[in-house]
């Protein structure tokens, strides 16, 4: 049952694309809005405390697996949500019909790999799916065929060729000290073996290259250049999703459900999520480009996460998942909103903005929501995720990092209210008189989001019941 999470969106893109069924290309946008939506609603209803499945080809050293928890639900939900907005996005932006059908295409693929990301049980399957979903990803990116759109591609493609020989030559250190690759042979195998130096070598070299994939200090000289020269509803989906599935997702699973728990493992994890905050912040804060600016605030936020990881606590984990998903809302709704200031005034440069909540009252108003939630002021959701993490610091000793946790949000507050200033505050620029809301698909994806900002904070307690705790029983607990 659960592969037909991977299945279903990997061979619609196949049928879709028949010589015999042109006439049914039309329903790809409806179909494909039908299959995010499903995912996200089953995902938000789902209540399945824990599943696995499994199989392995007679003398393969290799078992393949799929399993299903309270982290992977979690995941599902965000996916769904980003992708099915993303979607609406999109058919707002590309008013070509056979554009918009190419990029469908590959967004039912990136979903059909990410989906496998989340459930697969083995590292070795982990490692293709990321690969897979990565392909995908680098056709996105020069989808609008840029020229500083395919720069950014060649420089994210050098690099997760890094990351893939790191992860490889990982994955066949484990495969020789433990003998399998399924997360639970690895995780049973790892604190009996005698090779402990090949071990935490193994563990290092996996953690690198996933920190590459997701942008974190200091592998993250790719993500400001993709983030900021890709298109409107690409920039929504990697900066909302892709990243952090193939990066943060990955790690949260491999460091807490997968490798032995070391001190000095744990150490690394802050140490990357405290530079991360710091220094992305730091940088967020002397940008002019709005997307370049949301790209560093991006990386900033996923060092709050680290942080939440690197407890190693069944609090911290939980706080981790739900800074996840925070932080995947309030980071779609600001980049949608991105889009939305683009379509309208043909630039991303924040100076030559201003005064434009006047006519654009809806873009400016969830933008102030989502830079609010973003920072950590109560009472919306981005508040509580930060609570946990710095409860969770609190817990395990960690006191100055708990401190530069907080004083890091006010970084985040002021550039995020520089932002707002420069873009919708003051009087209204002459030029940008002919601005108006960009359309009801972009209106509508603020709007969702939006909601969720609101209201994933005033009825926290509900979601840390549901979603959140149950987390924490398969990662860390």
């Amino acid at each position: 049952m659960l592969s037909l999470l991977i299945v279903v969106p990997f061979l619609s893109v196949i049928i879709f694309n028949l010589p015999f069924f042109n006439r049914g290309r039309g329903f790809i946008f409806w179909w494909s809005l039908l299959l995010f939506g499903a995912q996200a609603v089953l995902s938000f209803f789902l209540t399945i405390p824990s599943y696995a499945t499994s199989f392995q080809l007679p003398g393969s050293m290799f078992k393949f697996g799929l399993m299903l928890d309270g982290l992977s639900i979690l995941m599902l939900l965000c996916i769904g949500i980003v992708a099915s907005l993303t979607l609406v996005v999109a058919a707002s932006v590309h008013k070509d019909q056979r554009r918009k059908f190419n990029f469908i295409n590959l967004l039912l693929f990136a979903v059909s790999g990410m989906n496998a990301v989340v459930l697969v049980a083995d590292i070795f399957s982990l490692y293709v799916f990321i690969e897979i979903t990565a392909v995908a990803s680098y056709v996105l990116i020069s989808f609008e065929k840029d020229l500083r759109a395919m720069s950014a591609t060649f420089k994210y493609i050098v690099l997760s060729i890094v990351a893939s020989v790191f992860m490889l030559l990982s994955i066949a250190i484990l495969l020789l000290i433990t003998g399998s690759t399924h997360f639970m042979a690895i995780h049973q195998a790892l604190p009996r073996s005698e090779h402990t130096f090949l071990a935490m070598l193994a563990v290092g070299l996996f953690i690198s290259g996933l920190s590459v994939k997701a942008g974190l200090v200091p592998f993250h000289a790719w993500l400001p250049d993709v983030y900021s020269h890709s298109s409107a509803a690409v920039s929504l989906f990697l900066a909302g999703i892709v990243s952090k599935i193939l990066g943060v997702y990955a790690l949260i699973r491999v460091v807490s459900f997968v490798f032995m728990p070391d001190a000095s493992v744990d150490m690394v994890i802050l140490s990357i999520g405290l530079l991360s905050i710091f220094i992305a912040a730091l940088a967020a804060l002397a940008q002019s480009d709005l997307k370049r600016m949301l790209a560093y605030s991006s990386i900033s936020q996923v060092g709050y996460i680290m942080l939440g990881l690197g407890c190693a606590t069944p609090l911290g984990m939980a706080a981790a998942a739900f800074h996840f998903f925070n932080h995947t809302i309030f980071k779609s709704l600001l980049f949608v909103n991105a889009a939305a200031l683009e379509l309208e005034t043909g630039t991303t440069d924040m100076h030559r903005m201003g005064g434009l909540s006047k006519t654009m009252p809806v873009t400016g108003f969830t933008s102030v929501l989502a830079s609010l939630s973003a920072a950590g002021v109560p009472p919306l959701a981005g508040f509580w995720s930060k609570l946990l993490i710095v409860i969770a610091l609190w817990q395990t000793g960690h006191f100055a990092i708990a401190f530069a946790a907080i004083l890091a949000s006010v970084l985040t507050l002021s550039y995020l209210l520089a932002m707002q200033r420069m873009v919708f505050f003051g009087k209204l620029r002459q030029d940008l008189a002919h601005t108006h809301e960009a359309g009801f698909g972009l209106v509508l994806a603020s709007i969702v989001l939006a909601f969720i900002v609101v209201a994933a904070g005033l009825f926290f307690p509900f979601i840390l019941d549901v979603f959140i705790l149950p987390v924490r029983f398969f990662v860390g607990g």
